[in-house]
């Protein structure tokens, strides 16, 4: 069982940054592969980005790519996400979310499915004003 903990967001002003953080307890996080997605009000939820257990292999969505940085600190059992340029678009819950061990490693087919990700965490409210 893997224990996902979101941090960070807030309200900021349009072209404004963010860093949201990610903590997962176990004992194997140095084995977890992570990601984020979000969801706005009314619509689904979608991915964001995602990175390997190695940290060697980042995924980005289109959207955000270029303004968000994704990385970890295995030390610290934690990744983060520094959301640069933020636009009223990226307006949303975040959410953290693990697949468990056993899962498939993260490609580019499969990053942004869902069904990949076994735990996630409770969320965490960012705000871009317009």
């Amino acid at each position: 069982q893997v224990h996902v903990v979101e941090s960070g967001g807030g309200l900021v002003q349009s072209g404004g940054s963010l860093r949201l953080s990610c903590t997962a307890s176990g004992p194997t996080f140095t084995r977890l592969s992570m990601g984020w997605f979000r969801q706005a009000p009314g619509k689904e939820r979608e991915f964001v980005s995602a990175i390997s257990w190695s940290g060697g292999d980042n995924f980005y969505a289109v959207s955000v790519k270029g303004r968000f940085t994704i990385y970890r600190d295995d030390a610290k059992n934690t990744m983060y996400l520094q959301m640069n340029s933020l636009k009223p678009d990226d307006t949303a819950v975040y959410y953290c979310a693990v697949p468990a061990p056993t899962e498939p490693a993260l490609t580019t087919t499969n990053v942004a499915s869902l069904a990949l990700y076994d735990y996630w965490g409770q969320g965490t409210q960012v705000t871009v004003p317009s």
